[in-house]
């Protein structure tokens, strides 16, 4: 039985290679994982980031939301920022990213630090704002729990073997 096995599967390959280019193109797009990007910032002041609540997300989450397309992520959470609380800012490099397999989700994540706390005008999309040490976070969506545990846990002392996440079953 492996011998034919590895013969369906070599020929369905030469089959594969004698499609045209974008027949193959789309057939791998179609058997591919396809994942949500966005990008997220923390803008922080004396320790304490701003959070956001919101009604569509279960709980305080971070100034941020989906890429448009061909859009980068620097130039995306620009864009949420200054939509989401009226804020322009320069995102500078990503600080993180966070890939979710389970919800097919990739976070780009910005850290932006502030001599002064701004005065924000919120959308419509948020309800209200608050200056939140992440160590007294409490009720905030499980994206934004990660995404701040993960820069709690890159910011914590380097030690040998450290393990920053595993995967869970």
């Amino acid at each position: 039985m492996p011998t034919l096995r590895r013969k369906a599967g070599t020929a369905a390959l030469v089959g594969f290679r004698k499609l045209p280019g974008p027949v193959r193109r789309a057939a791998v797009r179609l058997g591919a994982p396809n994942y949500t990007v966005g990008a997220v910032c923390l803008l922080e002041h004396d320790g304490d980031v701003l959070f956001l609540w919101q009604p569509h997300r279960l709980g305080w989450s971070l100034p941020g939301g989906l890429l448009e397309h061909g859009e980068e992520p620097a130039d995306g959470v620009r864009r949420e920022v200054a939509e989401e609380v009226g804020l322009d800012i320069d995102p500078g490099d990503p600080v993180i990213t966070r890939v979710d397999p389970a919800g097919q989700v990739v976070d780009v994540v910005f850290r932006v630090k502030l001599d002064e706390r701004p005065t924000l005008r919120l959308a419509s999309e948020a309800r209200k704002a608050e200056w939140i040490n992440p160590s007294e976070l409490g009720d905030a969506d499980g994206d934004t729990h990660g995404i701040v545990d993960l820069l709690a846990a890159e910011a914590a002392p380097k030690k040998p073997g450290r393990l920053l996440s595993a995967a869970t079953d």
